[in-house]
Parts: C-alpha cells; sequence; structure tokens
C-alpha cells in the first residue's frame, strides 16, 4: 500500500483507508484487497463487513463525502418513520426520521441513490432531505417500523419468515413477531431469550455475553398467544399449562438451520418461556479458537491423544462445558475411530459422530444406555454428564477398559472434581488409576477492541484486584471497557473461557487413591504448574482479552 490511498477509490473510501492506515498500517493491504474484490460500488460496506472499520465510521466518510449529517438515533421523530409504507423503506433501505409541513427527512446509507430519494418523494409528496444513516442503526430502525406494524396487524408482504412458517400463516401478527424475535435474537448474539409476564406486562429480556438485557416490553394479554405460538413450532402441548413443558423448535436464519430449545413454567402471574439458541456455528470449532494458552492447549491436547483415560471438565452452568468437549470431539475425529455420545440433550448434531438422546420416558437414561453403547465397539465416549454414582461407575469403568472417556461434572475448581467423585461412592484407587485429566472452566466477557481503554496499574490497583505477582509479575498495562457503538455501549462483545488444568501426575494421582482432601490435591498440583482460573484469567487480563474486574466476576 502507497503512503496515501489510491485516488481511483470515491472520496469515502479513501478517508477510511487512511483512518485504517493511521490506526492499523498492517491491515490496509488486507482492506485493499477486499475492496478490489469486488465492484467499485459497495467499497465502504465491505470495509465495515471486513471489520476494518465500524459502521459509524463508514457513515461519517460518507457524509463527509456528500456534505450531509449523520442521524444520530435519538433524533428520531417516532410519528415520522409511518410517513413511508413499510415494503418501500425495506426495498430502498430508507427510514423518514423526521418532517415538516414541506419536507421529510430521509435516513439512508447511499445518499446517492436517485431512485430512492424519487420514490420517497412520490410516496409523500414531500421534498426529501437526505441524511446519512451507519448501517446497524438503520437495520434497527427498520426492525423497530417492522414490530410497530405487527403488533398493528398490518402486513409486510416483502417479510421473509423462518422456514416453519408457511405463506399463508406470514399475515398472523403472533406468528410474524415471535419468527422477528428469534431473529433478533439471533443477530443480537444471544444466548437466550426470556418471556416473562410482569404485573400488567410481558417483559422480554435477551441473555448477551451471560448477561441479561430488557429488549422491550408489551401489553400483558398478548402472553397466552406468545406462549402457545412458541408451543405449536416446539410441538408441545398447548392446553397445558400448569407442568413445565421442553421442547426443540427448527428454526431457518439467512440460510442456515438454527436449532433453539424452548422450557416452559408456570409463575402466580402466567407461564414463562425461555429459549436457548443453540446457533450451529459454534459445533464447528475447534480447540484453536478456544483461547488456550499454549501450556493449556498442549495439556489438552496430550490427554486426548491417549488411547483410554477419564477426561473432565468442570463448571456451572453455562461455562462453555459443552462447547469445549465438541471442540475436543473435533479435534479426535477421524474415519478409523468410534466416538458415540450419549447427551441430555444433543446441543449440536456432530458429523462422524453417532450422538444419542437421554429419553427418560423411554428408560434411555445414562445409567441404562452407558452398558449397551460399550456393546458397540467405541473407542471414545462422551457422557454428556455424571449426575449419580451408576453413571460414574460405568464411566470410569469405561475408561479403565480401554477407552477413552469425556464427560461434565458440576464443581468450583478442577481439585474438586475428586473429592466429588468420591463423595457419589466411586472407590478411591478406581479414581486415581483411570481419571487423566481435570479442566475447569468459566466465562468471562470479551473486551470490545474497538473501545477498550489502556491504563497503568498502580500498587493500590493491583492490590484491590489481588494480582498475584508471584505468578503473573507486574503488569505494565491493563484495560478497562468504556462502551461504543460496537458493543452497544456495554464495552465487551464476545466471551472468553478461563480455564484451570489438573494433570494426573504421580504426586496428584497418589493423593487421589489415598482420598486426599481438595486442598491437599490444590497444593499438589499448583507445584506441578496448574495455574488457576483466576490466574488464567488474569493473564487473559493482561492481554487485553478481558478485564481485570470481569475476571474478580466469575472466577472468585
Amino acid at each position: 500500500m502507497s503512503e496515501a490511498a489510491p485516488t481511483t477509490y470515491d472520496p469515502a473510501t479513501r478517508d477510511l483507508l487512511e483512518l485504517l492506515r493511521t490506526r492499523a498500517p498492517e491491515r490496509v493491504d488486507g482492506a485493499v484487497r477486499a475492496i478490489d474484490e469486488g465492484s467499485a460500488h459497495g467499497a465502504t460496506e465491505r470495509l465495515v463487513a471486513g471489520g476494518f472499520v465500524t459502521a459509524f465510521e463508514a457513515a461519517e466518510a460518507v457524509a463527509r463525502q456528500w456534505g450531509l449529517d449523520v442521524l444520530d438515533p435519538a433524533d428520531v421523530d417516532p410519528s415520522a418513520i409511518r410517513a413511508l409504507p413499510l415494503p418501500l423503506a425495506r426495498r430502498h433501505g430508507v427510514v423518514t426520521v423526521g418532517m415538516d409541513a414541506s419536507s421529510v427527512t430521509v435516513a439512508m446509507a447511499d445518499p446517492g441513490d436517485v431512485i430512492a430519494i424519487d420514490d420517497v418523494r412520490a410516496a409523500t409528496g414531500l421534498e426529501p432531505r437526505p441524511i446519512v444513516a451507519a448501517a446497524d442503526d438503520m437495520r434497527r430502525l427498520l426492525d423497530r417500523y417492522s414490530r410497530e406494524q405487527h403488533a398493528l396487524g398490518i402486513p409486510d408482504d416483502d417479510e421473509q419468515v423462518g422456514e416453519d412458517v408457511s405463506r399463508a400463516d406470514a399475515d398472523e401478527p403472533v406468528i410474524r413477531y415471535v419468527s422477528e424475535l428469534i431473529r433478533r435474537a439471533i443477530d443480537s448474539r444471544a444466548s437466550d431469550v426470556h418471556i416473562e409476564p410482569l404485573d400488567g406486562e410481558i417483559r422480554v429480556r435477551f441473555r448477551i455475553d451471560g448477561v441479561l438485557h430488557a429488549v422491550e416490553t408489551m401489553p400483558s394479554g398478548a402472553v397466552r398467544s406468545l406462549i402457545t405460538r412458541l408451543k405449536v413450532m416446539a410441538s408441545l402441548d398447548i392446553a397445558e399449562r400448569r407442568l413445565p413443558q421442553n421442547g426443540r423448535i427448527s428454526f431457518s436464519h439467512e440460510g442456515r438451520p438454527v436449532d433453539i430449545r424452548l422450557a416452559t413454567m408456570p409463575t402466580v402471574r402466567g407461564e414463562k418461556a425461555v429459549l436457548r439458541v443453540l446457533d450451529s456455528e459454534q459445533s464447528g470449532r475447534r480447540l484453536d479458537s478456544l483461547d488456550l494458552t499454549d501450556r493449556h492447549g498442549g495439556i489438552l491436547r496430550a490427554a486426548l491423544a491417549r488411547p483410554h483415560g477419564l477426561v473432565l471438565v468442570t463448571g456451572p452452568t453455562g461455562s462453555g462445558k459443552s462447547t469445549t468437549l465438541y471442540a475436543a470431539l473435533q479435534e479426535i475425529s477421524r474415519p478409523d475411530i468410534n466416538i458415540i455420545t450419549i447427551e441430555d440433550p444433543v446441543e449440536y448434531r456432530l458429523d462422524g459422530v453417532n450422538q444419542m438422546q437421554i429419553n427418560p420416558k423411554a428408560g434411555i437414561t445414562f445409567a441404562a444406555a452407558l452398558p449397551a453403547i460399550l456393546r458397540t465397539d467405541p473407542d471414545v465416549l462422551l457422557v454428556g454428564e455424571i449426575r449419580d454414582r451408576t453413571t460414574a461407575q460405568l464411566a470410569i469403568e469405561a475408561a479403565l477398559t480401554g477407552h477413552l472417556v469425556l464427560t461434565t461434572l458440576h464443581t468450583n475448581d478442577a481439585p474438586s472434581a475428586a473429592s466429588r467423585l468420591r463423595e457419589m461412592g466411586i472407590e478411591p484407587f478406581l479414581l486415581g488409576a483411570s481419571l487423566d485429566l481435570v479442566v475447569a472452566q468459566r466465562l468471562a466477557r470479551r473486551l470490545c477492541t474497538w473501545c477498550r481503554a489502556e491504563h497503568s496499574p498502580g500498587a493500590e490497583e493491583l492490590e484491590r484486584l489481588g494480582w498475584p505477582v508471584e505468578s503473573l509479575g507486574t503488569p505494565e498495562r491493563l484495560w478497562r471497557p468504556t462502551g461504543c457503538r460496537m458493543c452497544a455501549g456495554t464495552g465487551y462483545r464476545g466471551r472468553v473461557a478461563l480455564h484451570e488444568m489438573m494433570e494426573s501426575t504421580d504426586r496428584v494421582e497418589g493423593l487421589v487413591v489415598q482420598g486426599a482432601a481438595t486442598p491437599e490435591l490444590r497444593e499438589a498440583a499448583r507445584a506441578g504448574g496448574m495455574r488457576t482460573l483466576r490466574e488464567d484469567g488474569f493473564a487473559k487480563a493482561r492481554d487485553g482479552i478481558t478485564a481485570a474486574v470481569e475476571v474478580l466476576r466469575v472466577a472468585r
């Protein structure tokens, strides 16, 4: 890349390349390649899509090119949005955000689209005044307009609904609302959607990066229709409102399937529903994408390379245990080994892996299915969770008889796993002989790389954090969250796993066989090089991946 951006690009693109050259010069060549792979039109969109600049920075560059203002979402007049028919707004990607007696303010990504401007003039009878909107702001405005139309029962002929909804049903406001709500949750990277009745209203919340956010409320009279629609999609009993129910929904989003688990439960104010979004893209993750340190990656891969033994992944619900185990299976899956899983439920479907779903009503439990699975010649066995003595005993016996067994357990840290299994009735000598590795993990929010702020921590701050100077040294810099448009003002975007790995060294194995208490095991594991959850988190805070205060939140 030359010192200045090529003059063949339009002014907005040149501005963005110059911005990138001053901020991250090593990425300029990649940005130029991304632009040149397409036509001249849409260069700024490709820079945004490639993560080279933010949508707002692109909007500012386009606005400077045309001598226009950039939309501030706080200045939108809700009544003006309705001046333009929704199908026309969607077709051109424009929204009317203000108006007076003679003109209408039109938010658009491309102010050079004269056809869109002419259509707005014809539809409103007013003179359009273009204003540039960032792509994410435009999307939110269109979604907001669409939700208003649905609430009023107004059809939207241009809207695409999920494949599970027929065109004949698409005019039903509740059906359309539910489909759009699921799409919004997926686009927002939400792991869960809570639909809960309150006094006089329904509250909808998304869990994003482990934290719940209220997204909207609506009149309480709609709760029964919403829950009924979800039950229909999940093939549940719509007449049963007194008992909890669980089901599964298959949803198509932007051409790819997304599995959704539905759980309903009765409350004193009515039924509540929780949707767990299982993005199929997570099933293809490999160990390299889990942010393991070199040491932790080597330890885990060494355990997976052994022909037999027990690998435990521990942590609370929602700590990413299933993601780690699926990544481990992806790492070792090949045609010459037989991998069988038994799960409750099967969260992601893996190619080349035989997966079995728990079904207590049919008598298929972990304890009942394991003996049958062992008769089908497995090399690797994944048991979704050890819940009782029988399951634990069978898993350990399988590990001792030539199988690699991966499973999960609920404990606070890695050394506690041995004590937990002994409490279930497992003999210490069997546990010592079978246990190869215990991985404890938590999920911390990942700092937004667009707005994280660097600072030099003082001695008082490090003392307040409890920074382990002995093992990690004194950091020259740390980062804190600030908040920007890319992370919706939270300062965080995505999550990162913190790990604690206890290897079965000779010393640890001897203590397990002796039935040693958890503190003794922890001391022996630390002497053997084990890094605690908090230490791993602080190391990632030192590298700018997460914030030290976030580590303290999840790894106390």
